[in-house]
């Protein structure tokens, strides 16, 4: 499957009008209360993967819990079933697959969308025949009536471009999410200490790694017409690589910007983007990380991480670590 046709169906490559008409869409699969429902679940997954390396001197914290989490709440949230999710998974990996002067466009990369798409249209059409309650089933059946009393619907392919991206997007940068949150309380024990012993302060320090260290630094952008910053005009037509990542760590808006520090007090960081692009999916990757980090200091308030057998990932859209050993 060609980055074009993949560019023309996915919401986050497209402008109002019709991102906002998908994105009105969406949402009303993707509402606070099926989000909030999750986080039961989500407790107690974190719990039955600390308890399956429970006894171990130590685990990789990405590959053990960071990035499985995620992947299973996604899946649980779409409606995939138990036994498909590895499989899922592993064609997720291989979608993010990197050639060297290639990129993703390549044929790995390819197949697997290639898979995820048939798979994803193979569960909507069978949630179109018999709904359950699941997200899968809520794209199917989403409608809004416009201002002229027209009624829209997705699509078949809009509904599974989107769950693409939600099962993709969702398990990456989660994944990378948990597994910087491991990396930064490690190297500043003192204020992982303070995180354990006071559990109120972790959605700041959610807050905190995701300014620190964004797991999607950048943001791809191709102007549409002659745009001016300062004493720069940026022709239309070009392409330009936005760094959120660097102005989360600009002295203007954080002061002390390349200090860690999970009490500091942050009124809003770009880790989720900013304007209509806003990420869909913020609150739930806010509460995975918030749960994560509760359940790990509950079991284990300190660790180490093996810096030397830790693997840093490399993709185009998202930075952190595929794997990162830690001794508990």
């Amino acid at each position: 499957m060609s980055e074009d046709h993949i560019g023309q169906s996915l919401m986050i490559f497209l402008d109002p009008p019709d991102h906002t008409y998908l994105r009105r869409l969406v949402s009303r699969a993707f509402t606070p209360r099926r989000v909030a429902e999750l986080e039961g679940d989500i407790r107690a997954l974190c719990r039955s993967l600390l308890d399956a390396v429970d006894g171990r001197q130590g685990f990789d914290f990405v590959q053990d819990y960071g990035a499985t989490i995620p992947a299973e709440v996604i899946a649980t949230l779409l409606g995939v079933p138990a036994a498909d999710r590895r499989e899922v998974r592993r064609h997720i990996d291989g979608s993010f697959h990197l050639e060297p002067d290639v990129g993703m466009d390549n044929p790995i990369a390819a197949a697997a969308w290639g898979f995820l798409i048939e798979y994803i249209t193979a569960q909507l059409e069978e949630r179109r025949d018999h709904p359950r309650d699941d997200m899968l089933s809520d794209l199917v059946g989403a409608e809004y009536v416009d201002e002229a009393g027209a009624v829209h619907r997705l699509g078949m392919e809009e509904s599974a471009f989107f769950s693409l991206l939600l099962i993709s997007a969702g398990t990456e940068t989660v994944a990378r999410l948990i597994g910087w949150a491991g990396l930064l309380l490690a190297a500043h024990p003192d204020q992982r200490a303070d995180l354990a012993a006071d559990p109120s302060l972790i959605p700041g320090a959610v807050e905190e790694v995701l300014r620190y260290e964004a797991p999607s630094p950048v943001q791809g952008r191709w102007t549409t017409a002659d745009v001016t910053f300062y004493t720069t005009t940026v022709p239309a037509g070009s392409k330009v690589l936005l760094l959120n990542g660097s102005a989360d760590r600009d002295e203007r808006a954080f002061p002390d910007a390349d200090r860690f520090d999970v009490r500091r007090k942050i009124d809003r960081h770009l880790a989720f983007g900013y304007g209509v692009h806003f990420c869909l999916g913020a609150a739930l990757a806010r509460m995975e990380g918030r749960i994560a980090l509760e359940e790990m200091l509950r079991r284990h308030p300190s660790w180490e991480v093996d810096l030397e057998g830790a693997v840093a990932l490399h993709t185009s859209t998202v930075r952190g670590y595929e794997r990162l050993p830690v001794h508990v």
